[in-house]
């Protein structure tokens, strides 16, 4: 049996496994008072239908996309910076630890006074700067990394033709940091979803997965609640396994997306 076959196999029954033991728990220790049969996770989708979860996972898709783009983007000029301007690499190290260590309750209050409450219908401002937090420091480590991944003596050919540092940026370093790049963007996506449900919590908006949440669990709604976890992970999945067939296409030299 070829090994990715066997791979799958192994997985669905693992998957499998996994349902039988959760059903077995919910008819036996929690009786269906806090976890639901699978069976009744499955109805109350039915119940709900897709206008229910496209109306809320929409917009929470919408804000970790626009928080994505922007807290990776700052995050590869900054890796960019450390490597065009060493001296600057003390205060951007900083700037990513800082970002990383703010307990992400602690700045929800801040962020919301800060940016104040959406226009109707619009993105939530706090969903969107908690996302793009999120993955600003994963990114920035993985690209300093691969940037400094990059062959010394291919270095050394573009410096004897007269190139500077931004030749060697884009010609070598830039190309050598793909791997940890894509790496730091598989990670990177599923934590900007993460950080745009959780923005969501105090960022003003009446639709979205935070309030469908925080609705289901006042209203002791105990399927649908599971129901909207299990599509929470199954889009932070979609993301991840959208940038790893990335990094298949776009660096198939490297095994896994990264150099290890």
């Amino acid at each position: 049996m070829p090994d990715r076959a066997r791979t799958w196999l192994g997985g669905a029954a693992g998957l499998a496994g996994l349902v039988a033991l959760w059903w077995l728990l919910a008819v036996t220790v929690f009786d269906g008072s806090s976890m639901p049969t699978p069976p009744g996770v499955l109805r109350q989708y039915a119940a709900d239908g897709w206008a229910f979860y496209a109306t809320n996972f929409g917009g929470t898709v919408v804000e970790a996309l626009i928080g994505f783009a922007w807290g990776n983007g700052l995050a590869l000029v900054l890796a960019a910076l450390v490597l065009l301007t060493p001296r600057l690499e003390p205060v951007i190290s900083q700037i990513a630890v800082i970002s990383y260590c703010v307990p992400t309750i602690a700045i929800l209050p801040i962020l919301y006074i800060v940016l104040g409450p959406p226009d109707s219908g619009e993105p939530s401002p706090t969903a969107v700067v908690l996302a793009a937090l999120s993955v600003f420091f994963t990114t920035v480590v993985g690209a300093v990394l691969g940037f400094r991944s990059a062959d010394r003596a291919a270095l050394d050919v573009v410096r004897v033709y007269g190139g500077g540092r931004w030749k060697q940026l884009v010609t070598v370093q830039l190309v050598s940091a793909l791997p940890e790049i894509v790496s730091a963007l598989k990670i990177a996506a599923p934590a900007a979803f993460l950080g745009a449900i959780l923005g969501e919590y105090i960022g003003g908006v009446d639709r979205g997965v935070g309030p469908a949440l925080i609705a289901a669990g006042q209203g002791l709604m105990v399927e649908r609640a599971w129901g909207i976890m299990f599509a929470c992970a199954l889009v932070a999945g979609i993301g991840y396994a959208a940038f790893g067939l990335l990094g298949r296409v776009a660096v198939p030299w490297s095994t896994g997306g990264g150099r290890g």
